[in-house]
């Protein structure tokens, strides 16, 4: 039997598929008062990329609460986020209980974000599968090699754009490894931290061609430009903090049983999650 394993980003798209209709105020929300619109648009990703990639096993990946040992190492780490929408607060809970009605494993650990405990699969099982990671975060990139593909989410549904190990080196010129050390000297503006104020991507990448990581940018400062050396310089304790922060950590100590991700949908049981929720048309999408 091929091994073929699709890590799902619940988060990525639970919020891409609640914003998607939310920018038009449509909650769908049904006769129980509960706003589903977040959740119908996850079951669509989700059916529609299993229909496309076609794999033996499924997991779902969760952040599970806003505080990770991240909110330890750099206090405003996404705290430039606002609270969650008052819509989407139920949707958070209900969707992992129709995502069990397709007997997909919840994967999420308190303390740690759902790019960790993807990592931290990868990092387990990347020998014994082929993997593709569907998400809408580019962070996730770090964790292409050989046997891992990601799928970035595009516009629509069932649109993705796919970064192999080889197109990944074409892109940026660097292993995905190094995107990490790419990420430390840009920052992120989403997680809310800065890297080296002034430097964006492209003098990242240069950078990180030239010197490797950023201990070699660091060897070798005498030998970057004065204005690089001098914003660096300046803003070095920030750079150790974003080092930190750009990594995935894949050492997160998950239970979980891998045989349980095999996919074995009982149509029936999901119908009838779909009858409670009030969902219309999605049952043709299960095969």
């Amino acid at each position: 039997m091929k091994k073929e394993l699709m890590i799902v980003d619940g988060m990525a798209l639970l919020f891409r598929s609640f914003y998607a209709t939310a920018i038009n105020n449509y909650f769908m929300i049904n006769s129980k008062g509960i706003p589903t619109n977040a959740i119908h648009g996850f079951v669509k990703h989700l059916l529609t990329a299993k229909n496309s990639f076609n794999p033996s096993h499924i997991i779902c990946c969760w952040d599970m609460g806003s505080a990770t040992y991240r909110s330890e190492i750099f206090s405003d780490y996404k705290g430039n986020r606002p609270e969650a929408p008052i819509e989407l607060v139920p949707q958070f809970s209900l969707v992992k209980d129709v995502v069990e009605s397709f007997d997909i494993p919840n994967i999420g650990l308190k303390g740690y974000e759902a790019d960790d405990c993807i990592g931290t699969i990868v990092k387990d099982y990347h020998n014994e599968f082929n993997i593709t990671i569907v998400t809408g975060d580019k962070d996730i990139l770090q964790l292409i090699n050989e046997k891992t593909n990601v799928a970035i989410l595009s516009k629509g549904i069932g649109n993705y754009d796919i970064y192999t190990n080889e197109r990944f080196v074409e892109a940026y010129g660097i292993s995905p490894n190094q995107f990490i050390d790419v990420k430390a000297l840009m920052g992120d503006s989403s997680d809310n931290y800065s890297g080296v104020k002034g430097i964006g991507e492209k003098t990242a990448l240069k950078l990180i061609k030239e010197y490797n990581t950023i201990e070699g940018i660091l060897e070798n400062l005498d030998s970057v430009s004065k204005g690089i050396k001098t914003k660096i310089e300046n803003d070095l304790e920030m750079l150790e903090i974003s080092q930190k922060l750009a990594g995935i950590n894949c050492d997160v100590p998950l239970e979980y049983n891998i045989d349980h991700s095999e996919v074995i949908i009982d149509k029936l049981k999901v119908l009838k999650m779909f009858e409670e929720l009030e969902f219309k048309g999605l049952e043709k999408m299960i095969n």
